[in-house]
């Protein structure tokens, strides 16, 4: 008995592992659908139609956008969350989905960090603070003066959280009473912007650069902690007069809990060598948006640390979703 149980175990451990692999060495063998949160034509969709192109060619295998906005970019994520961990369903998170929602929403139906394998960011998209040109400021540290000495009197606008907390986490950190205007989308917080309706935002580069170019807007800094090459000429908020101070947006792919680890280092890899080619990195400065690639390791880790991060400018802010 004992010799049939050893002649007979090692096969048995063998044929195990043999089907816990194969699926990672035959992939991939088809579509591999990546999920935008959010409606089409935003960043988030842009970036993610720009990655899945390149690894379209890159793996000779279709990869595809496939846009599941609302709710914040809940509903989206929730796919991915319950999907099949096999590596053929990924999502585009982003800081909002994967970091900021975990405070913001009080009964979130998926975990960021249980629920799904980091895989790697994508991309930041820094900030820029944006002022009306009727406001006496030229520098952060005058626009800190500023707020200091007209406390409520200055008005921020805002098109959605990750904006609304940039400014929140500027003025708590600046100490300074600066009143929140919220606009549905971009396209009402801008021209009130412009015409002078609010006198700053927290906007992103890409979206301010043509209006501070043109002289319509006035650009102080951006929000990153290093300058960005989307706007080199621009210094950081952190060595203009807010020292620590930091707020980027980030893109990341992930896949759902459970995807074999050889599928994510697969696409740890492919990712990494589609972000680093020449014609993905100017594609995404064209958006603002700034290439980045880490480890999986890594990128769960950004996570951890901005959930932390947010909850507690959440929790000075007072903000909730329903």
């Amino acid at each position: 008995m004992n010799t049939v149980t050893l002649r007979y175990t090692p096969w048995c451990i063998v044929l195990a592992f043999l089907a816990g692999v194969a699926p990672a060495q035959d992939y991939p063998n088809r579509t591999i659908r990546i999920v935008v949160p959010f409606t089409p034509g935003g960043a988030t969709d842009i970036v993610t139609r720009i990655v899945a192109q390149k690894l379209s060619e890159q793996l000779a295998r279709q990869v595809v956008g496939d846009n599941r906005g609302g709710a914040g970019g809940i509903v989206g994520v929730e796919v991915v969350a319950k999907a099949a961990p096999d590596g053929y369903t990924l999502v585009m998170g982003t800081s909002g989905t994967h970091a900021i929602n975990v405070s913001l929403y009080p009964k979130l139906s998926y975990d960021p960090l249980k629920d799904f394998a980091p895989i790697t960011r994508v991309s930041l998209l820094p900030s820029m603070i944006v002022l009306h040109p009727s406001v006496p400021a030229r520098n952060v540290r005058e626009l800190i003066a500023l707020a200091k000495k007209n406390p409520g009197q200055l008005t921020y606008a805002s098109s959605g959280s990750v904006q609304y907390l940039t400014g929140a986490l500027f003025t708590s950190m600046a100490q300074v009473d600066m009143v929140h205007v919220p606009y549905k989308g971009g396209g009402q917080a801008l021209p009130a912007q412009l015409s002078g309706e609010v006198a700053l935002s927290f906007s992103t580069v890409v979206s301010s650069l043509p209006h501070v170019t043109s002289g319509k807007l006035r650009g102080l800094a951006v929000t990153s902690a290093k300058r960005t090459p989307a706007a080199p000429d621009f210094a950081t908020v952190a060595e203009s007069g807010l020292p620590g101070y930091e707020a980027v947006s980030w893109y990341g792919v992930l896949a759902p809990v459970g995807t074999p680890r050889e599928i994510v280092t697969r696409l740890n890899a492919e990712i990494v060598r589609a972000l680093k080619s020449p014609e993905v990195r100017q594609l995404l400065l064209a958006q603002g948006a700034e290439p980045i690639n880490e480890s999986p390791v890594q990128f769960g880790d950004v996570m951890k640390a901005d959930i932390s991060k947010w909850a507690e400018v959440v929790r000075k802010s007072g903000a909730k979703a329903d």
